[in-house]
This record gives structure tokens, C-alpha cells and sequence, in this order.
């Protein structure tokens, strides 16, 4: 199954065209899965369709979901409270009731990442609640605002790593020791459903990784041009880079018509003509005029002529290109459109590379030959970072 991922700064018009491409999709004869998780129903809103826990049909051809992320949290409590009863019993603690329960922060972005995964996992051997729904060809995702979006793009990769950091799988080889050591070393030792508990939420997020990091999957973009659209793109297309994706098409919503130099329409028009060539420049931009109202209903979603289904990868490749033989060094060419050098900061820890850049950051894992290297010095030429590695002698293969 393909997956298509939309977003866009907040009030461009993000959950409509995601509703227009799925529809789209649908008449070009895919079968089609609209997935949101927003808290209120502005899908439904766009659609004419109530949308919400339970999939709805809204066309021969296309589902509508809305994951509900308070009983989600509310099951993942139970489950939690059960599998440690033991230990709240031991401390006196009292076990909350469902009813009192409130989902903390975060909780819609993990319910929307596991709706993701398990609406990937139901093109295999469909799990419930998928079953009875059939199989899909293409999975449209109405994300969160471009900033919530990148985060929530980023957090199954950051849980796994601090999952392995505090809980590392090789101590799981230690089971049958575990009392042994408790009592050497004179300290309680984690007990066997922390370590059961732990791989099931590795299992999980590597499965949301999976899906994430599939060729498969595609990111648009829909902004509105002028200056503060501009700026949402820019950063939105470094944030992707960053996590080694591109838009495969940016949708400028909300074009205006051309208007008379005395009109009150001219200014704007203007801006929104200097941001399009602007874009066209780099990305492929679809135009969808401005319709004067904002759509609603499937007849009004029908009339924007949107992509459908994408044809493209959004990944990028991250080459080392080894150039031993001429300067003695490997470099790895990162790309990061629109990053400043001045916002750009690297940090080596160990076998990872922490790249900065501007409010973006993350955690990469240095491949194989790099890990043998140390970092000889780093450039941004031409929208991409280039960091040249020098082989350590104590750990480079000696020719003989």
C-alpha cells in the first residue's frame, strides 16, 4: 500500500485538499483510507460525513477514520495498571478508574501513529478493527500543522532510541541471571514485564518507523502563497530534509485571480504571483484557485482539481563518496536545502552525528566506514552539507 502524508502550516487549507486527493484518488479507481487525527471534526466538517472512532464509508471506494485518542490512552492506562499490579499493590497506590482518566500531552500523536500503523499492517492479514473494511490501495494522512507534523514524523525513531538507552536488548540475554544479580548487587532488578512491556513498544514503533521510512510513502505540502506561506515552506522543506524527505508536490492553495492595478486585490495578488515563481523554481507546484468560500461537501472537494495518487519516493539519499585516493577522506553529502550556516551545529557522539539546523535537530546513526573515521571538517555549498571523515589509523584496515 502506498501512503501519502499531508501537511502545512495551520490554516492553509491542509485537511481539505487531503479530503480533495482522497477523493481524487478514489475516482481514478484506488481504494482509498482517510485518516485524521484531529481532535475536533474538521474532517467531517470538509466531508459532510461525521467522522470519528468508527470508519465510515463517505463514497463507494473511500473510508474516512478518526482514531479517538482518549480511549486509546484509556486502554493503554488499563493495560498498564493490570501488567503492573503487582508493583502498585506493593506501594499502596490506588489504580485510577477509567472514567477520571484524561489523555496527557502526546497522546493524539501516538494514537495517530499507531491508526498509521495499523492501517499499513491491514494490507497484510488485516487486524481488527480493519478486518471487515477490505483492503485499500492508498492511505491519505491529514496531519498536524507542518512544526507538530515534523515532531510527530521524528518521534518513533527518538522513542526507540531511548527505549535501547535505558532498556538495552542485549541485557534481555541476562533473564535467568536476574535474581542472581539482584542479590549481588544488593538493588531489586527490573522486573520480567518492563522488559516484555519494552520490546512490544519497540515492536510497535519500528513498525510505524517501517512506514515512515518506506519508498512507498510520499510528503505534500499545501501553503498559501505570499511571505508567511513562504516562510512555512522553506522551514517545512528543511524539517523534511533533515529527516531525509521532500515534498513530491507543493499545493499553493487559495490562488487569487488576476486583479486591476487600481483593485484592492492588486497587492495580494502580487505577493502571491512573486512567492509562485519562487517556488516553481524548486518544487512542483499545483495551483488551486480560490474558490471564494471555503469547501465543503463532496460536490465543492470534487471541483478542486488536486494530484492523486503519488508517483514518486519522497526519500534522499545520504551518500558517502569516498574520495581516499585524491584528499584522503570520505565525505558524506547531507542534503538541507535552505539550511543558513550560521544555524548549522554538529556534534559527534560516538557512533551518531547530531545535526542542528536552525529549530530542527536530529540524532543520526554514522554508517559503517564513517564509525572508523574521525571528522576532519564540514561545509553548506549549494544547499547541501558536505562532512569530510578521516580514516583513524588505530581503527582504518592496514594495506599491507
Amino acid at each position: 500500500m502506498r501512503t501519502l502524508l499531508i501537511t502545512g502550516p495551520g490554516g492553509s487549507g491542509r485537511t481539505t485538499l487531503a479530503a480533495a486527493t482522497a477523493l481524487a484518488a478514489t475516482r481514478a479507481g484506488e481504494r482509498t483510507l482517510l485518516l485524521s487525527g484531529d481532535r475536533t471534526d474538521t474532517l467531517g466538517a470538509v466531508l459532510g460525513v461525521a467522522t470519528g472512532p468508527v470508519p465510515v464509508e463517505v463514497r463507494e471506494g473511500l473510508t474516512a477514520w478518526r482514531p479517538d485518542a482518549t480511549a486509546g490512552f484509556r486502554d493503554d492506562l488499563a493495560g498498564f495498571q493490570e501488567r503492573a499490579s503487582s508493583v502498585l499493590d506493593l506501594l499502596g497506590a490506588s489504580r485510577l478508574d477509567p472514567e477520571e482518566v484524561t489523555p496527557l500531552p502526546g497522546a493524539e500523536e501516538l494514537t495517530l501513529l499507531r491508526a498509521l500503523r495499523d492501517a499499513a499492517l491491514s494490507m497484510g492479514a488485516p487486524p481488527r478493527p480493519f478486518g471487515h473494511w477490505g483492503r485499500h490501495d492508498l492511505l491519505v494522512v491529514d496531519l498536524p500543522p507542518t512544526p507538530q507534523a515534523l515532531a510527530l514524523l521524528a518521534l518513533p525513531g527518538e522513542l526507540r532510541r531511548y527505549l535501547r538507552r535505558l532498556l538495552p536488548p542485549e541485557r534481555q540475554a541476562a533473564r535467568a541471571l536476574r535474581p542472581v544479580l539482584g542479590r549481588l548487587a544488593g538493588v531489586p532488578m527490573p522486573s520480567e514485564w518492563l522488559y516484555e512491556t519494552t520490546a512490544r513498544w519497540d515492536l510497535e514503533l519500528a513498525a510505524v518507523e517501517a512506514v515512515i521510512a518506506d519508498r512507498k510513502t510520499v510528503v505534500r505540502l499545501v501553503a498559501e502563497p505570499g511571505p508567511a506561506g513562504a516562510d512555512a515552506v522553506r522551514d517545512a522543506t528543511l524539517g523534511l530534509a533533515l529527516r531525509g524527505l521532500r515534498p513530491d508536490h507543493l499545493i499553493a492553495n487559495r490562488v487569487l485571480p488576476d486583479a486591476s492595478a487600481d483593485s484592492w486585490l492588486a497587492g495580494p495578488v502580487a505577493q502571491q504571483r512573486k512567492t509562485l515563481e519562487e517556488w516553481r523554481e524548486t518544487y512542483e507546484v499545483v495551483e488551486i484557485a480560490h474558490p471564494g468560500r471555503d469547501p465543503r461537501g463532496l460536490d465543492d472537494l470534487d471541483a478542486l482539481v488536486v494530484p492523486g495518487a503519488p508517483e514518486t519516493s519522497s526519500r534522499v539519499e545520504w551518500p558517502v563518496v569516498d574520495r581516499l585516493a585524491e584528499d584522503g577522506v570520505l565525505v558524506w553529502h547531507v542534503p538541507l536545502p535552505g539550511a543558513i550556516r550560521d544555524e548549522l551545529d554538529l556534534i559527534r557522539r560516538g557512533d551518531e552525528l547530531v545535526v542542528a539546523a536552525g529549530q530542527f535537530r536530529r540524532i543520526v546513526p554514522l554508517p559503517s566506514a564513517l564509525r572508523r573515521c574521525t571528522v576532519a571538517g564540514a561545509a553548506l555549498r549549494d544547499g547541501e552539507l558536505r562532512v569530510r571523515f578521516a580514516p583513524d589509523p588505530d581503527l582504518w584496515p592496514q594495506t599491507p
